[in-house]
């Protein structure tokens, strides 16, 4: 099989294990209301997906680099398919949520950063730098549409087909790269292999763990916009509902959010080749500081004000996405790539687990007495984001001072 059609198989599958990634935060608001969930536990539940992930990968993600990839992907995505199936049939509140959301987590812990691994063990260096673009382009399409998606099926069938009908693609998704994607043993190491969980030399790399470090704040970042901007643009638009026109419903806007955000990630990427990696980090970071404390202070004042800078915002995040991803994984020392990536993505989830959680309790401390949202919340907790975002810029400027 050509190194091409490899990477389209292994895209292929990752969209039918992503398209139900943001399922529960299309439906947050709803569900919320519905659960009597306060802030802090809808946080928590968004934030228990990334760690469980977080939780996972160092072992699911390291065991690549001592068993065929393609094996690890199968158990990650039949997990990802019983999380789902697992929330649409059962969950009725805060700890039936979070258990569907552990599953699929975990799951995911099994399918991305090895499906990259997979792609990595069996095309040349050449065709990878762009297949890790792909790659991320492919989730980043899937993730975006399963807003849109859940939120219509949830209008027409119920909110728990849309969890339904999520485990059932997830499954197909299994079943293409079970009949698809060809075996292939791991690479052999130069040298004695490291214990499985001896993640030392992986921690004595500083390059890669510059790019890894960063990637645990980026997801922290990502995850917070991905996981309340449908329920701060309900906020904006004043009602429980979704806005009057289908285009521009909460759900919709953060669908062309995330679709925009990916496009910017591969343009990252492809930036990164001409003016290096490290450029295009601290570019990206100084602009997702400043548009995140934009996002908080200006959008509560119109809903398109919101929904413009929602997705500028999540543009300057996204804009280095594939680019730190990339940066770790041709970092990676030889025979080791599945140990660095496992570091790589348990940072970046674990960063992705505590954002939403200290979004939704900036939140609750900063709402009114009754409880209810406020300007005054939702600034504060993007403005989280623009503290973060320069803290970063600061820590990869000074691991990274002596690179070009």
């Amino acid at each position: 099989m050509s190194g091409g059609r490899l990477v389209l198989i292994v895209c292929i599958a990752q969209i039918a294990a992503q398209i139900g990634a943001y399922v529960w935060a299309a439906l947050l608001p709803r569900l919320s209301d519905a659960w009597s969930l306060d802030n802090t536990e809808a946080g928590a539940i968004t934030g228990a997906f990334y760690l469980a992930y977080a939780l996972s990968a160092p072992i699911l993600v390291s065991l690549t680099d001592r068993v065929d990839a393609k094996r690890i992907y199968l158990l990650g995505a039949t997990l990802i398919a019983v999380g789902h199936l697992a929330f649409g049939l059962w969950a009725d509140g805060f700890w039936t949520a979070l258990i569907g959301r552990v599953l699929a987590g975990a799951g995911w812990a099994g399918v991305y950063m090895t499906g990259l691994k997979l792609l990595a063990d069996r095309v040349d260096a050449t065709l990878m730098r762009r297949a890790v673009a792909w790659h991320a382009g492919g989730i980043g399409v899937a993730g975006a549409v399963s807003f849109l998606y859940g939120g219509l099926i949830a209008d027409a069938y119920g909110w728990e087909m849309a969890f339904i009908i999520s485990a059932i693609i997830a499954a197909l998704g299994c079943g293409i790269a079970l009949v698809a994607a060809p075996p292939a043993p791991p690479p052999e190491s130069n040298g004695p292999r490291p214990a499985l969980l001896d993640f030392r030399p992986v921690l004595r790399n500083r390059a890669a763990m510059a790019f890894a470090i960063t990637y645990g704040f980026h997801t922290w970042e990502m995850s917070v916009l991905r996981g309340w901007v449908v329920a701060f643009l309900v906020y904006v638009a004043g009602s429980g509902t979704a806005a009057a026109a289908s285009w521009a419903r909460p759900e919709a806007a953060a669908m062309a959010l995330a679709l925009i955000g990916t496009g910017v990630s591969m343009f990252g990427n492809e930036l990164s080749i001409r003016i290096g990696r490290r450029s295009v980090v601290l570019l990206a970071t100084a602009l997702s500081a400043a548009m995140a404390a934009a996002l908080g202070h200006l959008g509560p004042y119109g809903y398109d004000v919101a929904v413009l800078l929602a997705i500028l915002s999540g543009g300057a995040i996204w804009l280095d996405s594939s680019t730190l991803t990339g940066g770790t994984s041709e970092a990676a020392a030889p025979g080791m790539r599945g140990q660095t990536l496992a570091v790589h993505t348990t940072l970046g989830y674990a960063g992705g687990a505590i954002g939403p959680f200290v979004m939704g309790l900036i939140l609750d401390a900063f709402s009114g007495p009754d409880g209810a949202l406020t300007d005054t919340a939702w600034a504060m907790g993007f403005l989280h984001l623009t503290v973060l975002g320069l803290v970063t810029r600061w820590t990869f400027a000074r691991m990274t001072r002596n690179k070009a």
